[in-house]
């Protein structure tokens, strides 16, 4: 899967450190993923929300971390939508952002 975009994780665990080995670590298994449907994903991230519009929560780091991303099967793009803190999580509204 390509993912869009790495630069937003990298100013993330820029200032949230202890986020940058487990955030690597999705980035690089994503990489290497080919999910064609929800249940590819659930299959490796059994935690993983389902959320309307294609998109998907991912728990990071025990859950401290929160990341959304929006996957385009088709075109086999993985698009970071937020990354934040559960606390900056539970703030948001996951349908717009």
């Amino acid at each position: 899967m390509n993912v869009i975009s790495k630069k937003t994780l990298i100013e993330f665990y820029t200032k949230h450190p202890k986020a940058k080995i487990p955030l690597e670590i999705w980035h690089s298994s994503v990489r290497k993923a080919i999910w064609v449907n929800p249940e590819d994903i659930k299959s490796e991230y059994q935690n993983a929300s389902f959320l309307q519009d294609n998109r998907v929560a991912f728990n990071i780091k025990g859950n401290n971390f929160r990341l959304i991303v929006h996957i385009d099967y088709l075109r086999k793009i993985v698009r970071i939508k937020f990354v934040g803190t559960h606390a900056e999580y539970d703030k948001i509204n996951v349908k717009e952002i």
